[in-house]
């Protein structure tokens, strides 16, 4: 039980709370609410009636629509408690209704769900009757005979039902009894019987209290004075041609013109023949809508009709004559609907998202469409614009579906935007329009990409240990950590470690110690790129790692060789360009770094010996002379091209002889002896002199010689390249073409042998 005040005096609220909850089939809940309860009422337990955990309610995001703009519920997630955002009045959100019931939408997400609910808003008694004024005034002529009925104003209850108006009551008196009239809609209205005639000489004004009584418990009440003005003799009652004028209207219509005419005719002369029309027990809304004139008798439309509010109206017009007396008509306009009212799309969400490998028929949102027109005006039907994967698909009370058609693919298209188009069945057809933004969640559905299937990377020999070389690139046409690329080298199961690193996030490639180009000219490796998604996809690509050569080998000599050089003999009758002898040297490195240049850098007869830049060949430079000395140093520089250039040297010992017989010149790699030429002529005249003496000695000495030569040929070893040399393939003289010299020391004559490679052509 509860009190309540209202327009500034007491009046009693009583009321029964009653929950009631059941669920059909199609999940559908309904409770009822007394009205008038204070905020924040307690309507149901909806996480109890559907049987979940109210932390499953908080989980998949539940919240409640109500229909139409106004919410007037509120959810609790944590308690799955349904409560009134503020107290209700019945009359005020159901008014003229027999029952209110307040419809509302549960959502729930993971997975989507709809739920229908309704709300029933239970009547108390707290309004009173009421009626249109206080005081009503009638005026009867003394002639009216007794039977006569008196229709008076109804009294007005805004409760419906029981606890609306259920009967009227007069006080006590002496000419008037009360009885009750039908309206054509079955609603009942109080008159006045007159039961005994009047006298207005007896009593001219007569003064009775009418009382209207509800049926609440306890009943309330309202009461409205008559005051009867008894009046002369008139014995002619105005007369309406119809009881009845029905007119029809288009709710677009203007305001303005005439809606009907209505006319009573009363027989009498002066002013008791003459009428004055008025409204009479008719809604405040209808008698705001349109006017009467008083005289005429024209209804004029003076407001806006709207057919979704009002269908029809109802009015009462009194025809009233000079003498007081007086008759009534009905008026019915009907609002004929017109497509006025354009769809309205309502969107549980403006903004979905979906992962783009959701299989077709997804559902992605939830909508209804109403249209407040009726007949074919609310009949409304709804598409997707342009092509898009998504299709619509009905379900119940208006409500749609947007679902795909196809699958997604999210590097071809990241965000839909849809328009959801809605149009009545009207003439002409409405329309409005809606946008979904439907985002697509990216999965792990590109491997990623390099930009090349084979990347080439140079890098000098002797570099630094870690020093970047370059860099290998892929990419991923997903987002997010899918496409969050790392790389690695991919090492074969008991593969040593390579000599390079990849940074894993960058792709910076780095040599991890010092390359030598003359023992690795090449090094080659895969890349492996993974990206960051669940699972993992990877791509593979070549790193080849080329070494540039540098100039860090000196040339080497071959021949002559040894610390004092070799000697070599030139007959005194060689002409100019007499080959003496060939200089071989090999450089290690490669390419411009291994082509050598020889030159004489010193000798004993600089105008004698000239050396080919190029082969190394050394030939004189003119005829041998007798003038000439007969021993020569010379120091041969063998320069490479490289930056900046090494350098080596060699010295090479050259004799001039008459024969290669003469058994008493021998070679020596001593440096000639600085004695005049004179000298030396008289040290060959004296030999001469003695050549004849000594023939049968020179016979024998050249035999010995020969043994001597053949024992030390086979005991001599052949000579070897360095190490350098022989493990590489670079340098001025291929393998194929390196000869052996043997020189035989301490004789008169040497020979040259020409041996076959020392080391196998390989391909």
């Amino acid at each position: 039980w509860n009190g309540r005040r209202s327009g500034g005096r007491p009046r009693q609220v009583s009321f029964l709370l009653c929950v009631c909850v059941w669920q059909s089939g199609a999940e559908s809940l309904r409770y009822s609410l007394a009205e008038e309860m204070e905020r924040d009422s307690f309507v149901g337990n909806i996480a109890q009636d559907l049987g979940l955990a109210p932390s499953q309610l908080a989980a998949r995001k539940a919240r409640v629509v109500s229909e139409g703009s106004q919410q007037l519920f509120r959810l609790n997630p944590s308690s799955g408690v349904l409560t009134a955002k503020e107290s209700l009045d019945r009359e005020e959100i159901c008014p003229q209704r027999e029952t209110c019931t307040l419809s509302f939408k549960v959502f729930l997400d993971n997975p989507l769900e709809l739920i229908r609910g309704e709300v029933e808003v239970v009547d108390v008694n707290d309004n009173s009757p009421v009626f249109p004024k206080k005081e009503m005034v009638l005026e009867i002529s003394e002639m009216t005979s007794p039977g006569s009925h008196f229709p008076l104003e109804s009294a007005r209850d805004k409760d419906p039902g029981s606890n609306g108006l259920q009967n009227y009551s007069l006080e006590s008196n002496m000419h008037f009894s009360l009885s009750f009239g039908k309206g054509k809609g079955g609603g009942k209205y109080p008159e006045l019987v007159l039961e005994k005639q009047l006298d207005r000489e007896e009593q001219p004004v007569l003064n009775l209290l009418l009382t209207a009584t509800d049926g609440g418990s306890p009943p309330r009440s309202g009461t409205a004075h008559i005051r009867i003005m008894v009046l002369d003799a008139n014995d002619n009652t105005p007369m309406f041609s119809r009881e009845i004028y029905e007119v029809r209207l288009e709710e677009t219509s203007s305001p303005g013109p005439i809606v009907a005419r209505v006319e009573a005719r009363d027989p009498d002369e002066g002013s008791n023949g003459r009428v004055q029309y008025a409204f009479t027990q008719t809604l405040e809304g209808s008698q705001q809508l349109f006017d009467l004139n008083a005289d005429t008798g024209e209804i004029r439309l003076a407001g806006k009709l709207d057919f979704e509010d009002a269908q029809k109206h109802e009015m009462m017009v009194k025809a009233t004559d000079g003498g007081g007396l007086y008759t009534n008509c009905k008026v019915q306009v009907e609002v004929v609907d017109v497509n006025d009212n354009a769809p309205e799309i309502a969107l549980t969400s403006k903004t979905a998202s979906i992962p783009e490998d959701a299989p077709p028929r997804t559902v992605v949102a939830l909508f209804s469409v109403r249209d407040r027109d009726s007949g074919d005006n609310g009949r409304t039907e709804c598409t997707i614009e342009g092509d898009l994967p998504f299709t619509l698909t009905p379900t119940f009370d208006n409500y749609y579906e947007l679902r795909t058609n196809a699958a997604l693919d999210r590097e071809t298209t990241a965000e839909y935007n849809i328009s959801i188009r809605a149009t009545d069945w009207g003439q002409p057809r409405l329309s409005s329009r809606q946008s979904v933004r439907v985002q697509v969640w990216d999965v792990n559905d590109n491997a990623p990409a390099f930009s090349q299937e084979l990347y080439s990377l140079w890098v000098t020999e002797n570099n630094s240990p870690m020093v970047r070389i370059g860099s290998v690139k892929a990419r991923d046409a997903d987002a997010g950590s899918n496409a969050r690329v790392q790389y690695a080298l991919v090492r074969e199961e008991g593969e040593e470690q390579p000599a390079l690193s990849v940074n894993a996030e960058s792709g910076d490639v780095y040599a991890l110690r010092s390359l030598d180009y003359e023992r690795l000219r090449a090094l080659e490796v895969r890349v492996r790129a993974t990206d960051g998604g669940r699972p993992a996809l990877s791509a593979q690509a070549v790193l080849r790692v080329l070494v540039r050569d540098e100039n860090d080998n000196a040339p080497v000599v071959l021949h002559p060789g040894g610390e004092s050089g070799a000697g070599e003999l030139v007959p005194r009758w060689a002409p100019a360009g007499y080959l003496v002898a060939k200089v071989v040297a090999v450089d290690a490195d490669a390419g411009q770094n291994a082509w050598l240049s020889y030159e004489l850098a010193k000798a004993t007869e600089p105008g004698l010996f000239r050396l080919a830049p190029h082969s190394g060949e050394l030939r004189t430079a003119r005829a041998v002379a007798e003038r000439d000395a007969p021993r020569h140093r010379l120091v041969v520089l063998v320069r490479d091209r490289g930056q900046p250039p090494r350098s080596a040297s060699a010295t090479l010992a050259v004799a001039l002889l008459h024969r290669f017989s003469d058994a008493h010149v021998r070679l020596s790699h001593e440096p000639p002896p600085a004695e005049p030429d004179q000298t030396l002529r008289l040290y060959l005249i004296a030999c001469l002199a003695c050549v004849s003496a000594l023939c049968l000695a020179t016979g024998l000495a050249a035999l010995l010689i020969k043994v001597r030569r053949d024992r030390r040929k086979r005991d001599e070893p052949l000579p070897t390249f360095p190490t350098a040399v022989a493990d590489s393939d670079a340098g001025s003289l291929p393998r194929s073409l390196v000869y052996d010299v043997c020189l035989a020391t301490g004789t008169l004559s040497s020979d040259f042998q020409f041996l076959g490679p020392l080391l196998p052509c390989l391909p």
